[in-house]
């Protein structure tokens, strides 16, 4: 039970990562002119997709899970201090303080890995 619950709190909060990354593929020029507008390079949208997708990717399956999750709770920092800094805004605070929740759970991941069910488990068991 305690292998199923690890797998299943990786893919849930992965999953946002993944599903964000392969979205931005499909509606790339407009992310990137939303990027632009917001002062960050359109030029850097593939290496968030990258990190987007790929991360998912990465902590569904448990591979580089520290490593991974220290760059996806920064993104996520990054994210929130930089797209939703309106906090007057109710719906922008609430964004925000996803972003920072989400990067507590990353930090978590970064402490303690993959554990259950994970290539970094598989490859290292312990």
């Amino acid at each position: 039970m305690k292998k199923i619950s690890e797998f299943i709190a990786r893919l849930l909060l992965a999953l946002v990562f993944l599903l964000a990354g392969i979205s931005k593929i499909s509606g790339y020029a407009d992310t990137q002119g939303y990027m632009e507008a917001m002062g960050i390079p359109g030029a850097l949208l593939p290496l968030v997709i990258l990190l987007e997708a790929g991360g998912g990717l990465a902590i569904i399956l448990g591979w580089q899970t520290r490593l991974v999750a220290v760059a996806l709770a920064l993104f996520s920092l990054a994210a929130a201090a930089i797209f939703h800094n309106n906090l007057a805004d109710q719906m922008q605070l609430i964004m925000f303080t996803k972003n920072i929740a989400i990067a507590g759970g990353f930090i978590l991941l970064a402490v303690h890995g993959a554990s259950g069910y994970s290539l970094d488990n598989h490859r290292n068991p312990s």
